[in-house]
């Protein structure tokens, strides 16, 4: 093998063992150490650092002095051991150093660095972006890529081993309801018509199921014009796809939990709570916790008193839907007060709450609202004991679910009840398969492409807010991983379920067609998941946004700041694909 002219080691690969070997490395200049008739200088690559020395020649030593910092170079020299009080136990390399013989710059730095690299300090993340390159040779990002890749080469291993086909569906697929807005791209060869970058491959793995592959999978991108959160990636992001054809929810959750668990388990040395991850019905959980995406390492849980105010009379309460959340020990009133402006920063009116007395009495702003004939029923109600403090959340339903949740969770954050070392997973099983949209009409809830608990018959005889799906979350640490769902692969049923949702048979044959047809030739019943890996690695890497697991992220605005993307094009660009602007300046 013909010997590389920048390098013969990497820069993490020198050792004791080499000492008096002539060697060659090559890499950026990290840091220069000028001590007059000596200079040292620390050049790094992706695998590691290594100090290099000049000799005593003047003229390596100005040479070297005058490189700038980030400039690439290939430097040639002898190992040799580091004097006792140089050596640098923090790296790999830090028993020895190269004697410089040779150094050349490869590519010099000419422009002035818009942060230092690898520094501490706070580095504005639009000023990250749009030097992406250079953030990435930051250890953080560019540890994160490597996690990135080693946790997709294990899922891949593992998927194999359970039998799974990796199969490559369309990228310029058609238009399809999934939840978010699509990003269309337009037809030069058909005028007027669009392709549309997929949500997800939800119809094509169903087709597969249909073609006879019986368990598919990929690490599918997929594209949904959406905003930004620290746990979402506008644009695009990547999922672990699979689909089991003959497949129950059951068999879905004994295929896809080891893999979870065996990829956190390898890639984080934090506790997994509990293994097999506990079910916790939809309905359960909205009531508990406030969400479908419970963070279960918080011990609060929140209960219903709607029936118990009823018999109140305090007036804020009647005829509302209470909710209240008991927490362990006592509080000073400034906690009270920080509380309750935090609610009021949420939309709430107030936050009443009660502190149970030694005596079991109680001392709070509505405590002369409760009947003393009722007070020790609350007190069962609630499994209050001394010195507990309970907290109340009032509204309609919807809001006061969502309202507690918000209070459970920031009660869980001020009274540092997280364990931030354990992943605690859980499936959330059972969604409503319709709910009533900003119209009051009927419409999915979930998954369109989902089979109704019941089947046809639930269709055609149960309340459409009544029925569930068979659809189901895997959520770790209050963030949602995935979605699935068993498919509906039967034809009536899916004619019959989007028809409740306001589709005509002729738009789901238009909408649909691929499934609509393919349904007809025998379709085997079919289930699936699709774990989002990016925010697995937001997980696994412990970052605080997603865009820190992704090589070139779009920021929170849905724009490439490094490429200046979306941008404007000619307009011989539009014409070949038939569209003309219509944008008021």
């Amino acid at each position: 093998m013909k010997e590389n002219e920048y390098r013969t080691h990497n820069c993490n690969q020198i050792t004791l063992e080499d000492v008096g070997k002539k060697v060659r490395i090559a890499g950026f200049v990290q840091t220069i150490r000028d001590f007059g008739g000596l200079v040292f200088l620390d050049i790094r690559d992706m695998y590691g650092v290594t100090q290099v020395v000049t000799s005593g020649n003047p003229d390596d030593v100005d040479f070297a002095s005058h490189i700038p910092l980030e400039s690439t170079v290939t430097v040639y020299g002898t190992v040799r051991k580091r004097d006792e009080e140089t050596i640098n136990p923090k790296i790999a390399t830090g028993l020895v150093e190269i004697r410089i013989e040779e150094i050349k710059i490869l590519g010099k730095r000419t422009k002035n660095l818009p942060f230092e690299i690898n520094s501490n300090q706070d580095i504005r993340e639009d000023l990250r972006l749009q030097y992406r390159y250079l953030d990435i040779r930051n250890d953080k990002i560019k540890n994160n890529l490597i996690l990135r890749a080693n946790v997709i080469k294990y899922i891949r291993e593992q998927m194999n081993e359970l039998g799974f086909l990796e199969v490559q569906t369309p990228i310029l697929a058609n238009s399809s309801p999934e939840g978010a807005r699509d990003y269309l791209v337009p037809s030069r060869l058909h005028p007027g018509k669009f392709y549309a970058l997929p949500q997800a491959p939800q119809q094509f793995k169903q087709l597969l199921m249909v073609s006879g592959i019986d368990k598919y999978y990929q690490i599918a991108p997929c594209f949904r014009d959406e905003d930004a959160r620290a746990d979402r990636a506008p644009g695009e992001f990547y999922q672990l796809d699979m689909e089991m054809a003959f497949a129950t929810q059951e068999d879905v959750f004994e295929a896809i939990e080891p893999v979870m668990y065996n990829t956190f388990k390898k890639f984080s040395n934090k506790k997994i709570a509990s293994y097999p991850f506990p079910r916790i019905p939809y309905k359960e959980s909205m009531l508990k916790y406030g969400t479908d995406k419970p963070d279960l390492r918080n011990p609060l849980y929140i209960i219903d008193l709607s029936d118990f105010f009823k018999k109140c009379t305090f007036k804020p309460f009647i005829d509302r839907t209470v909710r209240a959340i008991k927490v362990k020990g006592h509080m000073s009133k400034g906690f009270h007060e920080k509380m309750l402006a935090y609610a009021m920063s949420i939309g709430m009116g107030g936050l009443g709450y009660l502190e149970v007395q030694e005596d079991l009495s109680y001392k709070g702003p509505i405590d002369k609202f409760i009947p003393d004939d009722l007070k020790k029923e609350l007190l069962k109600l609630a499994n209050l004991e001394k010195d507990d403090t309970i907290f109340f959340i009032a509204d309609n339903e919807k809001r006061a679910t969502e309202l507690a949740g918000q209070i459970r969770s920031e009660l869980g954050k001020r009274l540092n009840l997280i364990d931030e070392d354990v992943f605690q997973f859980c499936w959330i099983i059972d969604f409503p398969m319709f709910e009533l949209d900003d119209h009051e009409k009927i419409a999915f809830s979930h998954n369109p492409f989902s089979m109704p608990q019941g089947g046809l018959e639930a269709l055609e005889k149960q309340d459409p807010l009544e029925i569930l799906a068979y659809q189901y979350d895997i959520v770790c640490n209050g963030i949602e991983l995935s979605s699935g769902a068993v498919r509906n692969h039967d034809i009536d049923i899916m004619i019959k379920a989007f028809e409740m949702a306001g589709y005509t048979e002729e738009e789901v044959k238009t909408k649909f067609g691929a499934l609509y047809t393919a349904f007809q030739f025998g379709a085997p019943p079919h289930a699936g998941v699709a774990p989002g890996l990016d925010r697995m690695l937001m997980l696994l890497s412990d970052s605080d946004t997603i865009r820190d697991v992704i090589a070139f992220p779009l920021n929170s605005k849905a724009q490439d700041v490094m490429m200046g993307s979306p941008s404007n094009v000619k307009r011989e660009q539009l014409r070949d694909v038939h569209i003309q602007l219509d944008i008021k300046e």
